[in-house]
């Protein structure tokens, strides 16, 4: 069984940044896809952006293109989220996710993913 810790998150200004970290248990971590998530009050969960297990392949969503980005370091068994203009609508708890899969690309289908961390609240002030 795979665990996954987040950590990171707190409340911050618009504008402002943020990182996030996702530490995986276990040692099949780099054979993992990896994705993080979030869902806000009333909202659906959101596919935010995904990493390929060998962090050749990105994708984010629109909402957050070009002031998120992705990545890992498969020798701490972590993936990372960098946020950079914050908003207030990226208020939300996020969860970091890993497909065991071991596909070639990113996943982006949230039943694909078999394990998931505890989540981690981010606070947008306006």
């Amino acid at each position: 069984q795979v665990q996954l810790v987040e950590s990171g998150g707190g409340v911050v200004q618009a504008g402002g940044s943020l990182r996030l970290s996702c530490t995986a248990s276990g040692r099949t971590f780099s054979t993992y896809a990896m994705g993080w998530f979030r869902q806000a009050p009333g909202k659906e969960s959101e596919l935010v952006a995904a990493i390929s297990w060998s962090g050749g392949n990105t994708y984010y969503a629109d909402s957050v293109k070009g002031r998120f980005t992705i990545s890992r370091d498969n020798a701490k068994n972590t993936v990372y989220l960098q946020m950079n203009s914050l908003k207030p609508e990226d208020t939300a708890v996020y969860y970091c996710a890993a497909d065991r899969q071991s596909r070639v690309g990113v996943t982006t289908t949230r039943s694909r993913y078999d394990y998931w961390g505890q989540g981690t609240q981010v606070t947008v002030s306006s």
